[in-house]
C-alpha cells in the first residue's frame, strides 16, 4: 500500500509539474497587432520569418541580406527570403487557404505588396489586423496621402510603408539630349524614329505605364479615382487604345515581342537599342552607372505634368506563422539604419518613407550624406501624379491583352 501511494503521489507530482510548465510556456499565436512591443520583441526571438517578395534584383536580395543578418544579430529573428516573380500569385495561394479553411501556421508570414494585390488581399479579408499602426518606428513615418491610401485604396494600418517609388524614363543624352515630355511627344518621337518598348502587361512597368498614358489622354480623369465602371470602361479608355494602335508598330519588335520587366528596358538602353528605359526607382540610373551597367551619360527624368507615384509596403497574412517575428521585420525595414542604407544607390537606392525632420542629428546625416549622383532624379523635380484606384490595373491589363497579348 505504500508503494502504491508512493507511486500514486510521484504522478500527482509530475502532473503538477507539466502543468505549471506548461502555463509558463508562451502561448503560440499569443501576440495581438496592439499587443505590448516589448512583448512582440520578446515572442519573436528565435522565430523564423519567411518574407516572399520579389527576387529580381541582385541589389535588393543583397539588402535583404544584410537585414537578414541585422535580424539574426540584434533581434534573434531569422529571416528568410522567398524570391517570387509576381506577388499575385502568392495573393491566389493566400486565397485558396481561405476557401479551405487554413487559418494558421501559414507559410507566408510577410509580404511586399501594394496596389491590386494589397486592394485583393483587404477585400478577402487575408490580412491580420492594423499591425502596422503599433511599430516602434511608425512614429517617425512621413504624413502622406500615398502612405494613407495605397491606389486609393484606405491602408488602415494593415501594411506597413517600406520605400516610395515613381515612374521615370532614363535617357542618354549622348544619343538624344531632349526627351519627349508627354505621352503625344513620346508618340511623335518613336513615330518619327527614336527607339522604344516596354514591358507587357501585367509586368508592373508595363501596366504603370498605360495608366501613365490614360492618365494624360482620356477626357474623363475623374473615373480613375473610382472602382472600375464596367458600363463606361470602355468609352473613358478608348484613348488609349487609339494610341496604341499607332505607337505598336512603331516599337522596338512591332508590337510583337516585348521585354520582360523595366530592368530589361535599361539593358536594352545599356545595349543601344533603345534611346529610353522605364523604371519605377528614381535613384536607379546612379546604382546602373556605379555598377557599369549604364553609361555615364545617361539622365533621369519624368514627364512635364508628372508620373505616377506611389508607396510600396509589407503586409502580414491572417494566417502567418510567425506575427511576431513579422512585426519585428517590418519595424526594422522601417528604422533610419535600414532606410538610410535602401536609400543609398550603392546597395539600393530606393527612397525612403521617412520624415527626416522627425530623425535624431545623426539620423538626419546618414540620409543628407547620401550622393545619387547626375544620374538620378533631381530630388524636388517633377510632380508627382496619384494612382488610379487598384482595380483599374487588372481591367486594364485584360483588356490589353484581349486586344495585344499573343
Amino acid at each position: 500500500m505504500r508503494t502504491n501511494t508512493r507511486k500514486k503521489t510521484a504522478k500527482s507530482l509530475l502532473f503538477s509539474l507539466l502543468a505549471t510548465l506548461a502555463l509558463s510556456l508562451p502561448t503560440a499565436h499569443a501576440i495581438e497587432p496592439d499587443s505590448d512591443w516589448t512583448a512582440v520583441v520578446e515572442e519573436a526571438r528565435g522565430q523564423t520569418v519567411y518574407f516572399n517578395a520579389w527576387g529580381g534584383s541582385d541589389r535588393i536580395n543583397s539588402y535583404l541580406q544584410w537585414a537578414a543578418d541585422n535580424l539574426q544579430e540584434q533581434y534573434g529573428v531569422t529571416l528568410k527570403h522567398v524570391k517570387v516573380g509576381d506577388i499575385a500569385e502568392v495573393v491566389g495561394q493566400l486565397e485558396a487557404a481561405k476557401q479551405v479553411g487554413r487559418n494558421e501556421d501559414g507559410n507566408v508570414d510577410l509580404m511586399w505588396v501594394n496596389g491590386e494585390n494589397f486592394a485583393a488581399m483587404k477585400r478577402n479579408s487575408l490580412t491580420w489586423g492594423p499591425f502596422a499602426d503599433n511599430l516602434e518606428h511608425t512614429n517617425i513615418v512621413k504624413d502622406s496621402p500615398s502612405i494613407q491610401f495605397d491606389f486609393s485604396v484606405p491602408v488602415d494600418g494593415l501594411e506597413s510603408p517600406w520605400g516610395g517609388a515613381q515612374l521615370v524614363f532614363i535617357h542618354d543624352t549622348a544619343v538624344m539630349d531632349e526627351p519627349p515630355q508627354s505621352a503625344a511627344e513620346l508618340l511623335t518621337y518613336v513615330v518619327g524614329g527614336a527607339r522604344f518598348t516596354y514591358p507587357a502587361p501585367p509586368a508592373f512597368h508595363g501596366t504603370t505605364l498605360i495608366k501613365q498614358f490614360l492618365i494624360e489622354l482620356t477626357d474623363n480623369p475623374e473615373a480613375l479615382a473610382k472602382p472600375v465602371d464596367a458600363a463606361t470602361f470602355d468609352e473613358v479608355t478608348e484613348p488609349l487604345w487609339v494610341y496604341l494602335d499607332t505607337l505598336h508598330p512603331e516599337l522596338r519588335g512591332k508590337g510583337k515581342s516585348w521585354p520582360n520587366s523595366g530592368e530589361a528596358t535599361r539593358q536594352l538602353l545599356d545595349d543601344g537599342e533603345v534611346d529610353i528605359a522605364l523604371s519605377f526607382n528614381p535613384n536607379e540610373a546612379t546604382a546602373a552607372v556605379r555598377s557599369g551597367q549604364l553609361p555615364d551619360s545617361v539622365r533621369t527624368y519624368v514627364f512635364r505634368d508628372g508620373t505616377i507615384g506611389n508607396t510600396h509596403f509589407v503586409t502580414i497574412p491572417w494566417n502567418a506563422s510567425a506575427k511576431a517575428g513579422a512585426m519585428v521585420v517590418a519595424n526594422y525595414l522601417l528604422s533610419p539604419e535600414a532606410q538610410a542604407r535602401k536609400a543609398n544607390p550603392d546597395y539600393w537606392g530606393d527612397p525612403t518613407v521617412l520624415d527626416l525632420t522627425r530623425l535624431n542629428e545623426e539620423d538626419r546625416k546618414a540620409f543628407t550624406d547620401i550622393d545619387l549622383g547626375v544620374w538620378a532624379l533631381p530630388i524636388g523635380s517633377g510632380k508627382v501624379l496619384p494612382e488610379p484606384h487598384a482595380s483599374w490595373a487588372e481591367a486594364l491589363e485584360q483588356a490589353w491583352i484581349e486586344r495585344y497579348g499573343s
